[in-house]
């Protein structure tokens, strides 16, 4: 008898396949599962490439996230870049700490859309983190009038940002931007806000009792698409941000939303590869970039 060492849940031993790419709703995808071309570099530029998927994860008292970023089956297919960025960040230390998940989808057909998703992220998570001292008082005082006003105006800042970067690029007026989502959570197990802030499409999502509940509720004023919301988290939660190209596929195929239920409503967490296999499953009809945050509370 040969021994090996216990892994942690959610996790596969080597040698072992996690299986094919599963597929719900009507028929196959259009696209093949798997990467098929690399986007053209630049020899000048070689800073700007985005690799093709991104998986990061952590563990913090009663919290524990997963989260990913993969380029869609159609831009897989023509060789061009994820439009998606995806940044993970830590302020601070010990239970003061304040965790950030960012997360930009670039405008559809611009050849600058990547660029833009990821100055947004570094942008607006610059902007969290000089202010993480009040952002924490606020957050353990529950003053959600004071957060949602102070992430407003860093959101702000930040579209300011890419509008003149823009102008430097010679773009017109509002080609350089992004949908930008981001999710801000205490380190503190005594403190179970969790709190989404934004502008733009995508989901917010949250299985409880085993049931998907829709939270992304759109702003009042079509002039003012600044998105804010604080929820409390309870046991057994797990909380969903996720660009348009989850979102969209997730309201509009019931399997999908179904399928997604049973791996994560359960309480039980997947590792990193197990998390990826969920995140790519396939519905015909969705071929865009997939970017995801689950939060699950114990």
């Amino acid at each position: 008898m040969r021994w090996a060492p216990e892994l942690p849940p959610g996790w596969v031993a080597a040698g072992e396949d996690i299986g094919e790419v599963e597929v719900v709703g009507d028929g196959a995808p259009t696209y093949a599962a798997e990467p098929t071309a690399w986007p053209e570099a630049d020899p000048d530029a070689l800073d700007a490439l985005v690799p093709d998927t991104v998986l990061d994860g952590a563990a913090y008292g009663t919290m524990t996230l997963r989260t990913v970023a993969l380029r869609g089956d159609s831009a897989r297919y023509r060789g061009q870049p994820r439009r998606d960025a995806l940044l993970t960040a830590r302020f601070g230390t010990g239970d003061d700490a304040l965790l950030l998940v960012a997360m930009a989808s670039g405008a559809r057909g611009s050849d600058d859309a990547h660029r833009a998703a990821q100055d947004a992220v570094r942008w607006i998570a610059g902007a969290v983190g000089r202010s993480r001292a009040r952002l924490a008082d606020d957050l353990r005082a529950a003053r959600r009038g004071s957060l949602k006003s102070g992430l407003h105006r860093l959101t702000d800042r930040c579209y300011g940002r890419l509008r003149a970067r823009g102008q430097d690029l010679g773009l017109d007026d509002g080609a350089y931007t992004a949908s930008v989502r981001c999710l801000l959570l205490p380190a503190d197990p005594q403190c179970r806000i969790r709190l989404f802030f934004g502008v733009g499409d995508g989901g917010l999502f949250r299985i409880r009792d085993g049931a998907w509940q829709d939270l992304d509720v759109p702003p009042e004023d079509p002039a003012a698409p600044f998105r804010f919301r604080a929820s409390v988290a309870q046991p057994g939660d797990a909380l969903l941000m996720c660009s348009a190209g989850l979102a969209e596929p997730l309201r509009g195929e019931p399997q999908l939303a179904a399928h997604l239920a049973e791996r994560w409503g359960s309480g039980r967490v997947p590792g990193l590869a197990a998390y990826l296999a969920d995140t790519q499953t396939r519905v015909k009809g969705y071929a865009d970039d997939r970017t995801a945050v689950t939060v699950w509370d114990a």
